[in-house]
């Protein structure tokens, strides 16, 4: 099964899948150093994820695709933020288009937003909306305590023991600043199995 993770992050989502055949993009090469320590099998590219979803779309069975959620999340309503900034709708063109011309089993996940979603999700799980062409029965997992708070190295290290993602020391990408945010940023491993294994039982493969 060829497989596209895009916007591949750490691979939280894609660490308990087996037997798969993944291609992984990510932006941020120092992100992309651990997820290509942590998979050394699969293709990583470092590159725009959604340039690269409409390009290639075509050459895989089954997409997971997690745009980035700071523009969409409550946070970006918080009054502590200075500059107010637009929400990244390339969300929901990535939903349009995987609908309309993907063939293959497609997920596209975010979080909770702070507005009613322009297009209504598939499902929620937890602080996760997932946008597919198949049916997924809905499971309760163990949360962080207090994830959105979380942001000290100590909640860092736990995190990583959390979602079983190891690395040394802290990552940080663009203007982020807390050792935290790129670890809160994964969809925890048990639920991208699930995901996964829902597209199965769908009958996909």
């Amino acid at each position: 099964m060829k497989v596209l993770n895009l916007y591949a992050g750490l691979g939280g989502n894609r660490l308990k899948w087996q037997d798969v055949e993944v291609t992984a993009v990510e932006m941020e090469s120092n992100i992309g150093d651990v997820y290509a320590a942590q998979f050394p099998n699969d293709r990583l590219i470092i590159g725009d994820a959604h340039e690269y979803l409409r390009l290639h779309y075509r050459e895989f069975d089954f997409i997971w695709s997690s745009p980035p959620c700071q523009t969409h999340s409550a946070m970006a309503k918080a009054t502590r933020h200075e500059r107010n900034k637009y929400p990244d709708l390339k969300l929901y063109e990535e939903i349009i288009f995987l609908q309309n011309f993907f063939k293959g089993r497609f997920v596209v996940e975010n979080v909770v937003p702070y507005y009613k979603p322009m297009i209504s999700p598939s499902v929620q799980m937890g602080r996760h909306l997932f946008w597919t062409n198949f049916d997924i029965l809905p499971v309760k997992l163990k949360s962080f305590p207090n994830m959105i708070n979380a942001g000290t190295v100590a909640d860092s290290e736990k995190m990583k023991e959390w979602l079983g993602i190891k690395y040394e020391g802290n990552l940080y990408y663009k203007n982020h600043h807390c050792p935290a945010q790129v670890l809160r940023n994964c969809v925890h491993p048990d639920l991208g199995l699930h995901i996964l294994n829902e597209s199965k039982r769908n009958g996909l493969f």
